[in-house]
């Protein structure tokens, strides 16, 4: 069974092989350009698209999500998606390389903007009438300015940009609630521990010791910010690439199970059923059968 689902840069998206980094269009010419974006697949870069005509599904992550014009999607680097959207879709959509962005600026980084900064973030945002006016000026210009070859074209394109994300941060609800800001930078310390070290330390309190806390303490922020346990973060994060790792035929379940550091492969089966309800194989099958 072949369940390859292919990872995308943005060179093959690209009619010229000038700018890897940086890509701008409207959101028809996009999908009718790019057929394969209709099939499940991963980019290695940041994507934000807003839909202002048409409707259909997004699936993000083995989550979907209805589209209609005010809805825009924030798709960070490794989330699996496709979309069936009927003729009459439109809107904007642009994406860039992490390195594209942070590299410009000394002070600031993607992750200061709370859409960017955890993996518990939601991807969709149903924006208001005057916040997508905004955003649909914003976004036509990036996509006229990347067309172009002006003096000072890259300035403009990261500024625009920038006030893109702004306008987004100023409608977005975070999924977690600042108690204060010494929890909600714990808790960003400990997603990026997570992030780093998931597929080989699974224990809360080896977390909580590299972040020079105690794991009540460490529980503590967790609840206050997701309403979440420590542990709750870990598996989610182990569920979520077990998951992701399932969909590539060249990965087997045992090749997953040593890969996301469990010693015993009917260990990591009784993990992944117990937070699914189905082992990994009935997880996959009862997927790649639904998309059909």
């Amino acid at each position: 069974m072949n369940s390859a689902f292919p990872i995308y840069s943005i060179k093959e998206f690209q009619s010229t092989q000038h700018d890897n980094d940086f890509y701008a269009n409207y959101a028809n010419v996009h999908i009718k350009g790019h057929h394969f974006t209709k099939l499940p697949h991963k980019h290695d870069f940041y994507l934000i698209i807003l839909f202002t005509k048409g409707s259909g599904k997004h699936e993000i992550d083995f989550e979907t999500y209805q589209v209609k014009p005010g809805t825009l999607f924030i798709l960070k680097p490794g989330e699996m998606h496709y979309w069936e959207l009927s003729d009459d879709i439109d809107g904007f959509v642009f994406f860039h390389t992490k390195d594209f962005y942070d590299k410009r600026y000394v002070t600031s980084s993607l992750k200061d903007f709370a859409f960017f900064a955890s993996f518990q973030s939601s991807p969709i945002i149903h924006v208001s009438e005057a916040t997508q006016l905004q955003l649909e000026g914003l976004m036509l210009e990036l996509v006229l300015e990347s067309q172009k070859n002006e003096l000072l074209k890259w300035e403009k394109i990261h500024a625009l940009i920038t006030m893109v994300y702004i306008s987004i941060s100023r409608e977005y609800i975070p999924t977690y609630k600042v108690k204060s800001v010494v929890y909600l930078k714990k808790v960003r310390e400990f997603e990026d521990v997570i992030e780093s070290n998931f597929k080989s330390i699974k224990f809360a309190k080896e977390y909580a010791a590299m972040l020079n806390i105690t794991e009540k303490h460490l529980n503590r922020v967790t609840k206050a910010c997701f309403n979440k346990t420590s542990t709750q973060l870990i598996s989610e994060r182990i569920m979520l690439e077990a998951k992701r790792m399932l969909m590539h035929s060249e990965y087997n379940v045992n090749q997953i199970s040593e890969a996301l550091g469990f010693n015993e492969t009917s260990y990591f089966i009784r993990f992944f059923k117990k937070h699914t309800g189905l082992t990994p194989l009935h997880f996959l099958h009862a997927y790649l059968e639904k998309k059909q």
